[in-house]
């Protein structure tokens, strides 16, 4: 009996280790490494959220827009005009490389916009940084036009944007009443904000041609004044023009969302925060005394106002009710490191550029990027 009892000890302890062996071999794999076109899963707090790498290894890219056939073309800080084609692949050459960008501080190779009727005109915007004579540092608009992957006859619209190493705005949008709007920075000269002959620290409203706009407030480009650094600008459904701009930098914070009318004053530097004052226009919302966004594109969609955080390393969405902001939700905190541009693409998915080549991140292997995000598959911290 003895005997038995051990062989049958024997035989269960032999059958325990084969199907160990088995288990082990059978139903424990090893992960697949990711390629660009995977999904990204984002933090714990984002766990459904679905993220496509559209392009990498690029160098600040600054902003983006969409041609009719759903490929793109992004601009680089350094001066470079890129073309991704409506299949995602990124074109390793550039379109072209703009002469006379000067590269400095938060200024290059800025803003880019396509004209409403770019269908039948080809004409393509630029906001760049340059200088016209000895070391100074000022900013332009120009007007090119774009047939097949080429770019000619370069005219500027608007010369002599005060610059400088930061605050050079950038920003330029046609808005849905057909003008094209520019932000601009104060140029670390917070008293042209304040100055409404001053090109600097505004929202420019002008023509397709770089005209003043019918109905200027104050008889000429300006279209609202008291700006810091604004580099975001979007239209809601009711086309309510909304703006991003960058609060004060010692000690940093209140960062600004402003709901923008026609000949306003919006504060700078006079007021900032939840601050008051007689004829000056209160943020709608504002990052308060400690936190930092650095926000800078800027899109709307369903509802909300999406926009990038450059410190703040965080795509932001403010939920618009009644002209108000409800609520402030935050996407991928760290995770991507600094965002740039946001922009809503033809198939209603958001589109971002980070901005970790700027001289002010932390760049991976694989930075800078532009990445597709789907947002109805969002998960959040709000507050």
């Amino acid at each position: 009996m003895k005997a038995l009892l051990l062989i049958r000890g024997v035989l269960a302890i032999i059958a325990i280790g084969i199907l160990g062996f088995f288990f082990s071999q059978n139903k424990i794999s090893k992960p697949t490494p990711m390629t660009p076109s995977q999904s990204v899963t984002a933090s714990s707090d984002n766990s459904v959220s679905a993220v496509s790498v559209i392009a990498q290894q690029l160098d600040t890219p600054w902003a983006l827009a969409f041609l009719p056939d759903n490929s793109i073309l992004f601009t680089e800080r350094p001066g470079r005009i890129r073309f991704i084609d409506n299949s995602g692949k990124l074109d390793l050459t550039p379109i072209t490389t703009v002469a006379g960008v000067k590269e400095i501080g938060e200024g290059g190779l800025l803003g880019l916009t396509l004209h409403p009727d770019f269908s039948t005109n080809h004409y393509l915007y630029l906001y760049y940084t340059y200088s016209s004579q000895g070391s100074d540092t000022l900013n332009r608009v120009v007007r090119m036009t774009y047939i097949d992957k080429k770019l000619s006859d370069e005219q500027i619209i608007i010369d002599k944007i005060p610059g400088a190493a930061n605050h050079n705005g950038g920003r330029i949008k046609f808005g849905p009443d057909g003008y094209l709007y520019i932000t601009t920075g104060d140029a670390e000269n917070p008293s042209l904000s304040q100055n409404t002959k001053a090109m600097g620290g505004k929202i420019l409203k002008v023509t397709a041609d770089g005209k003043m706009a019918p109905g200027s407030p104050f008889n000429n480009l300006v279209y609202s004044y008291g700006h810091r650094n604004p580099q975001g600008l979007a239209w809601d459904k009711d086309g309510n023009l909304w703006e991003t701009e960058h609060g004060r930098s010692s000690p940093t914070g209140f960062d600004e969302l402003n709901l923008i009318e026609k000949g306003k004053n919006y504060g700078w530097p006079t007021i900032q925060g939840d601050e008051t004052k007689q004829g000056m226009i209160t943020p709608k919302y504002n990052s308060g005394p400690t936190t930092t966004w650095a926000p800078a594109g800027t899109a709307y969609l369903n509802g909300s106002l999406f926009f990038g955080g450059l410190k703040g390393q965080t795509l932001y969405e403010a939920v618009i009710q009644k002209d108000q902001v409800t609520a402030l939700r935050e996407y991928f905190t760290g995770e991507f490191g600094r965002i740039r541009d946001v922009v809503v693409g033809p198939d209603n998915l958001l589109y971002i550029t980070t901005s970790n080549q700027d001289g002010r991140g932390t760049p991976g292997s694989t930075d800078d990027k532009i990445m597709k995000i789907d947002p109805a598959k969002l998960s959040t911290n709000s507050y």
